[in-house]
């Protein structure tokens, strides 16, 4: 584990699948975690959170690595009505609209004792 003096603990709420990459890049780093299912109000969708215990000198390099992961755009299709059209169906388009997906929120906990046995 990288920086086994452990006096921070960070939990990271992932939102959808894209836990996978985060705990792959976390892990080529020399970062271990424990990954929890958890859904809430935080991002509104199924999350994840990922626990990562480490040395205070390494936050800033798991933050640079959680921004990477974070919020991105996409375009998605969005089906809308053209008023007055008969029937409604017939008229129905899609038209794209982008929407920011992702997400991820960090919370940093002092930690006052840290034992592995």
């Amino acid at each position: 584990m990288k920086g086994m003096n452990c006096d921070k603990l960070i939990l990271a709420v992932v939102q959808g699948n894209e836990y996978h990459d985060v705990i792959s890049e976390l892990k080529e780093h020399g970062f271990y975690t424990t990954i929890l299912q958890s859904q809430g109000g935080f991002l509104r969708q199924r999350s994840t959170t990922i626990m990562i215990g480490i040395n205070h000198k390494y936050i800033d390099e798991v933050i640079y690595i959680m921004k990477k992961h974070g919020e991105h755009i996409e375009n998605r299709y969005e089906a809308f009505q053209t008023a007055g059209a008969c029937p409604p169906i017939a008229a129905m388009s899609a038209v794209p609209i982008s929407v920011h997906c992702g997400g991820v929120i960090l919370f940093i906990l002092n930690v006052e004792q840290f034992k592995k046995y």
